[in-house]
């Protein structure tokens, strides 16, 4: 695995089954409508951990987290809100960009949620390619959390509104899955969120979160998949 990294700011990991928060200092279960290309063969593959699909035709996943935005500076937790980039992490999203520029990337994907779709509009724009979303990136739901000051949440008892860890692994071995069936033998650039990055992560290597290494703002990581 590859590891690009970028300066950085902060974010939260959170374990609803120990009940704490673990502060990191950095910074489809939807039914997604994702337009699949007319013609595009689907190919049946495993997901946990660096297999390849059954004609040996290699994904290539360049997993990005989006810029720092305005919130992540206040250290308020954004969950599903949009967000919006700071002037920091539009310069971000430029770095990735100008590195990567010279790659061949088949497909950008993005959470449909703003900051990451400024993210991966910038980062595509040397390629000429649009960005296609999907909600199967969005960041974990906070529920009734999100909008909080994480400082604040210490100690504070959880909401059931919040997403639990298995549906957010879940929707990651789907957004894997769909990869995997639609792009194979491709490069694909996929920007996303802190946690569900996290989850992505969990499902590829088979591990538990906490033992994913944490992912900063407009950090790069490439899966082979």
């Amino acid at each position: 695995m590859t590891f690009i990294s970028f300066p950085f700011v902060g974010d939260i990991y959170a374990d609803k089954s120990t009940n704490y928060l673990l502060y990191e200092q950095s910074f489809l279960y939807f039914c997604a409508e994702i337009h699949v290309p007319k013609g595009q063969k689907c190919i049946n593959t495993h997901i946990n951990g660096h297999h390849t699909n059954t004609e040996n035709k290699m994904t290539r996943l360049w997993l990005v987290r989006h810029g720092e935005t305005i919130d992540n500076v206040k250290q308020i937790l954004q969950g599903q809100c949009q967000g919006e980039l700071t002037e920091h992490g539009l310069q971000q999203a430029c770095d990735v960009r100008d590195r990567l520029r010279d790659e061949s990337i088949d497909a950008f994907l993005s959470s449909d949620l703003k900051r990451s779709i400024d993210t991966c509009r910038v980062i595509a724009e040397p390629h000429g390619k649009e960005v296609t979303t999907t909600p199967l990136l969005r960041e974990r739901d906070w529920g009734d959390f999100t909008g909080a000051f994480i400082p604040d949440l210490k100690g504070r008892q959880w909401p059931e509104n919040v997403e639990t860890l298995d549906a957010l692994r879940a929707r990651a071995h789907k957004f894997l899955c769909f990869l995997r069936q639609t792009f194979p033998n491709c490069t694909v650039l996929a920007v996303g969120h802190g946690i569900i990055n996290k989850a992505i992560q969990s499902v590829y290597f088979d591990k538990p979160m906490n033992e994913i290494m944490k992912m900063n703002n407009a950090e790069v990581r490439e899966l082979l998949l």
